[in-house]
């Protein structure tokens, strides 16, 4: 790059595993008024922000990096680095999913993946999620796609890079249910399966979390009322820590056996009850409505 960046230059960079959405998200930026650059190598970023930035008179550039740049994929942490080093801010989303997901939308789609040569599609995304295993490590935010429909993921990228993006920090609070597997995407995750079991109550086994008489039935427990306290209080203590690091993208996990009763009343107490300066807080039941 030539010049100095604006200070208000915002680049979303969209990364991750292949069929993980990443087209869903840059279509959600476009939605946004973003200016959006798809499959470009990782070294003429910088000259391309740069360009779009000067020429075109926008101060929103979404990137669109993933394995099909090939050997110029590794420059991309570089490039990621120059940018900053020119004055803009850099946000990563990384976009996961687990492998059978990946598998069954390969397998749907009726196409090969990137990397799987003369293999199957599983030791392709196996090879790739070793290649890009850093990135992963080092983004801003990632977001397993898993169980979300392309509208959830639409919706989650709106939530963070729409009008209210701005926010110091960004906190979803997510219930799920361990027998479907821990979320990729969650920063802190809290066990709640010590607190009683409403299914086993015959009266509360049809309703969920989101019913008054389940939330007060969990909420009443002593042991809940008392993990709650603490979560809240972890959460409001460490928030403003994550921000001062540089942090703004935070996951917290509650989660029950099967994310039906248990996590959901918690999340939602707890959703409700944070109140940080700055933040912007979300809520999503990852499993609500799974058997």
């Amino acid at each position: 790059m030539s010049q100095t960046l604006p200070g208000t230059t915002h680049v979303a960079v969209v990364t991750g595993m292949s069929g993980a959405g990443r087209s869903t998200a840059s279509w959600a930026l476009e939605d946004l008024e973003w200016f959006v650059i798809d499959n470009l190598p990782p070294s003429l970023v910088g000259t391309a922000v740069s360009q779009v930035v000067t020429n075109n008179n926008v101060n929103r550039v979404g990137v669109v990096a993933d394995i099909r740049a090939g050997v110029f994929f590794d420059d991309l942490a570089a490039a990621l680095d120059a940018l900053r080093s020119e004055g803009a801010k850099v946000t990563v989303v990384f976009l996961d999913a687990p492998d059978d997901v990946l598998v069954r939308r390969f397998e749907y789609a009726r196409r090969p993946h990137p990397m799987q040569g003369e293999g199957t599609i599983l030791e392709g995304i196996t090879a790739e999620r070793e290649r890009i295993a850093g990135l992963r490590a080092s983004a801003d935010m990632v977001i397993d796609t898993g169980s979300l429909s392309p509208h959830d993921l639409r919706t989650r990228m709106i939530e963070v890079f729409g009008a209210s993006s701005e926010a110091a920090m960004h906190l979803t609070v997510q219930s799920f249910g361990f027998k479907f597997g821990l979320p990729a995407d969650a920063d802190m995750v809290f066990d709640v399966r010590f607190v009683p079991n409403p299914h086993w109550d015959p009266q509360l086994r049809p309703l969920t979390g989101q019913d008054a008489a389940v939330r007060t039935a969990v909420m009443e427990n002593p042991g809940a009322s008392a993990a709650f306290e603490h979560m809240l209080a972890l959460v409001s203590t460490a928030v403003p820590g994550y921000v001062r690091e540089g942090k703004r993208y935070l996951s917290v996990a509650i989660g029950c056996t099967g994310g039906r009763h248990r996590s959901v009343a918690l999340a939602e107490a707890l959703a409700q009850a944070l109140s940080l300066p700055g933040a912007h807080v979300s809520l999503r039941h990852r499993d609500l409505g799974r058997q």
